[in-house]
């Protein structure tokens, strides 16, 4: 392809070229469009001869892009983003709406707690929760915002720490140290792991255990137990006097509650802005 032409070429083509090559394929870029295939190939031909390179090897199965093609994409990427990301900036209305997803115990001990705090800074954003039955139903979450629990790396996806885990023996007032523990069963540090790190080596026995920390939580409530429990999890219960915390020391987790969203989803001022202040009602700062 030897003619070239100086200048920017049409959105249009480079739009279709950014999504054959994102999605692999002129089929896919497409469907994503609505277009017909032919008319796919024919604005990527368009480019080509624009450019004078070629972007794409056809083949047989299907097509792959070349070395010119897969240095020019993500310059193409970065340029439509940041055309997104400033218009939305300079001519988009504020958001009106905030929607996030996350496990139920969450969405009740973190979320809610967090809403009136919230509108006072966004009086005019309007809140939407998504509840999850499993930690593992988030990955195919359409949510993008989401609560998550573990230690705030997952691909993909940028994240801001909302709270630490930090496990405490807790129970109903009335309730000391002589009760059953109530167990709980997971990724979280265990009643063995609390006995080792603060060299506790008496323990009393357990005749209970649960695989969610609401449950958990909700059983000690009901004077059934102690529990390692949760601080972030149970703060509502503790403030009001239904739990409290008994004179034993604390184990602080490598976990914690984070905020996260794709990388690609918060690129303007304005979603920022609306994160960070949902964010910040979400730490009580």
């Amino acid at each position: 392809m030897d003619k070239k032409k100086i200048g920017l070429p049409p959105l249009d083509w480079l739009r279709v070229f950014e999504a054959a090559g994102r999605l692999g394929g002129f089929s896919a870029a497409a469907r994503e469009f609505g277009l017909t295939q032919a008319a796919v190939s024919q604005r990527i031909g368009n480019l080509e001869a624009w450019l004078g390179r070629t972007l794409f090897v056809r083949e047989a199965r299907g097509v792959s892009l070349t070395v010119e093609g897969e240095s020019y994409l993500p310059l193409v990427q970065d340029s439509l983003q940041a055309l997104e990301r400033n218009t939305e900036d300079l001519f988009g209305k504020s958001p009106r709406e905030l929607r996030v997803a996350g496990l139920s115990s969450h969405i009740k001990a973190l979320v809610i707690p967090a809403l009136a705090r919230f509108h006072v800074l966004r009086p005019k954003v309007r809140v939407l929760t998504d509840s999850v039955a499993r930690r593992s139903s988030l990955d195919e979450e359409r949510t993008w915002l989401q609560i998550r629990y573990g230690r705030g790396a997952w691909p993909g996806r940028d994240a801001e720490l909302i709270a630490a885990e930090v496990l405490v023996p807790m129970a109903a007032p009335g309730v000391d140290w002589s009760a059953p523990l109530i167990d709980l069963r997971g990724e979280r540090p265990g009643w063995r792991d609390w006995a080792k790190n603060t060299t506790q080596t008496d323990l009393p026995p357990s005749k209970m255990s649960f695989d969610s920390m609401e449950h958990a939580i909700s059983a000690a409530r009901q004077g059934l137990g102690v529990v390692l429990g949760s601080m972030p999890l149970a703060q509502s219960d503790l403030r009001a006097g239904r739990l409290r915390r008994l004179d034993l020391p604390e184990l602080n987790a490598k976990d914690g509650y984070w905020l996260t969203w794709p990388e690609e989803r918060a690129k303007s001022n304005k979603q920022r802005a609306l994160i960070a202040d949902f964010l910040q009602a979400l730490r009580g700062d």
